[in-house]
């Protein structure tokens, strides 16, 4: 039996029943292990995938090697990077990596355009969530550019600790997840640590006061208020 994976996308669901067959025959869900580059620059996409399970970072790496993380695909969304390539016949300018192991459902390209020439509710489906990602896109190029950097500092640590204590990072990873280089960010954990916030061990950074850090990090709140 085609596993009815549709289901998963509120957008999909409401999809004629016609529709969600074409998309359950026509495509395959597939299984990617962790750390698997899924797509990379220079290369054409030749399907849109859905994420049913995992997590995928997009990050952007330039010609000396400096990366900085766009966004990450959750279970229930699927790529904005893909989907501007698709629409554009265009090769990618990013690379996709599974965080976790991940299953997907592979929509073929012929079936994907199909669809968003002949089905309202699929292309509304499509470009909500391509509109939806690119407001986010929007929001990483403020904080880049406005944005206190200890603020964001603090906002990525309570975001990437998903609850835990202890979060497994360095500081060239969290550097890449800001957009900044290596060395502000030591500085910065630096004073966190100073301030009795965090404690820094080797690989891993332990969230000894996450009051306090998320009291830094409602500051972005305030800041976003300031300039809308």
């Amino acid at each position: 039996m085609i596993e009815d994976w549709t289901d998963r996308f509120p957008g999909l669901s409401r999809l004629e029943d016609s529709v969600r067959a074409t998309l359950r025959d026509k495509s395959t869900v597939v299984s990617v292990p962790r750390g698997t580059v899924i797509f990379g620059p220079g290369k054409a996409p030749d399907s849109l995938l859905l994420l049913l399970e995992g997590r995928v970072r997009v990050q952007q790496v330039s010609e000396q090697g400096r990366e900085i993380v766009l966004y990450r695909v959750e279970a229930g969304e699927s790529c904005v990077m893909t989907t501007a390539c698709l629409l554009a016949y265009d090769d990618y300018s990013a690379e996709g990596i599974a965080e976790t192991a991940i299953r997907a459902a592979a929509i073929p390209r012929g079936v994907f355009d199909d669809l968003v020439a002949s089905s309202v509710a699929f292309r509304t489906f499509i470009f909500t969530a391509y509109a939806r990602r690119i407001t986010d896109l929007f929001q990483v190029i403020e904080e880049i550019a406005f944005q206190r950097m200890d603020i964001r500092l603090a906002q990525k640590l309570v975001d990437l600790s998903r609850g835990a204590d202890q979060l497994r990072v360095t500081h060239q990873q969290l550097a890449s997840e800001l957009g900044t280089a290596r060395e502000v960010v030591s500085r910065q954990l630096a004073e966190f640590q100073r301030r009795g916030w965090i404690a820094l061990t080797r690989g891993a950074i332990e969230l000894s006061d996450r009051a306090g850090l998320s009291a830094l990090a409602a500051q972005d709140a305030n800041w976003r208020a300031s300039v809308t």
